[in-house]
């Protein structure tokens, strides 16, 4: 019926490496050799008649042709996958990737509300502090990223910019007059591209008895304030959590405005995902909890 398509299965085993960048990796997704995924690259090639791959000494890279194809077994493979959880009522999964930070304080608390709205729908989460080539780490469905946003960003759309304030536990707060006593939470980032906003900043000379204490990851700085230890300058939106639950108060219910605004949330979806419907209920989603 299709004479000219190669074998689904070298598609298949293409459209794994592509994915992966890896043929070592695809190798153990698809669970046989990486022989074996060399083999079907190597007949899906001579059946096109065109390189797909670039081999380099430790990743294979794809050629404009490779580009061209992966875009469409990526989406064919998805809408297929999708037709089939559709009939037989399995979930599928979206990969979301973004900061430690916004995963653990936000999203990963949040999450409960989409999946009962969404129980079609699973996510999986990938962290880290370095921006991800979402072209080609082809596993990510959608990227939050953190940090100056500019609008002229491909396929993005801001969801937030947050503020800054200082909060802390009740107990904490209950054994200290002021705050020229209080031991001070902040984050010293491991990203150098952000400005960072700090207790010296805001506050000027700092009492003699004020103890500052630095943590790389805003989620550290919010888990040493729910443990006790000091007064957090810290984000609005990743305490959420926290302040409904009552686990912090806002520190004299004051706010940081000032030039420590500016920093937002913003999601970015690979070109092949444009159209994905998962993500854009997942974005929805995103922007509508943010926005409450």
């Amino acid at each position: 019926m299709y004479p000219k398509l190669p074998s689904l299965n070298s598609l298949k085993v293409f459209d794994a490496a592509a994915k992966l960048g890896s043929f070592k990796r695809a190798a153990e997704e698809l669970f046989i050799t990486p022989t074996a995924v060399s083999h079907q690259i190597k007949v899906l090639e001579e059946a096109l008649n065109t390189q797909l791959f670039e081999r380099k000494t430790r990743a294979v890279l794809l050629t404009a042709d490779g580009s061209l194809l992966a875009a469409t077994t990526s989406r064919i493979f998805e809408q297929l996958v999708a037709t089939v959880n559709e009939i037989s009522g399995s979930k599928s999964t979206l990969t979301v990737s973004t900061t430690t930070s916004f995963a653990a304080t936000w999203l990963v608390p949040n999450l409960e509300h989409f999946y009962q709205k969404n129980p079609g729908i699973d996510i999986s989460i990938i962290t880290g502090e370095q921006v991800v080539d979402i072209e080609r780490d082809r596993r990510i469905d959608i990227a939050i990223r953190y940090g100056k946003y500019e609008p002229t960003t491909k396929n993005s759309t801001k969801l937030t910019t947050e503020s800054v304030g200082m909060y802390v536990a009740p107990n904490y707060l209950s054994k200290i007059a002021g705050i020229n006593e209080a031991q001070l939470l902040e984050v010293k980032w491991i990203n150098r591209s952000l400005s960072s906003f700090s207790w010296k900043c805001l506050l000027g000379d700092i009492s003699r008895k004020n103890i500052i204490r630095q943590f790389d990851q805003e989620h550290h700085v919010i888990q040493a304030a729910l443990a006790g230890q000091g007064i957090a300058l810290v984000s609005s939106l990743l305490v959420q959590n926290a302040l409904q639950n009552d686990w912090l108060v806002s520190y004299k219910n004051s706010a940081v405005k000032c030039h420590f605004d500016g920093f937002t949330y913003y999601a970015v979806i690979p070109d092949r995902n444009r159209n994905n419907k998962n993500v854009r209920i997942f974005l929805d989603w995103l922007i509508g909890e943010l926005s409450r």
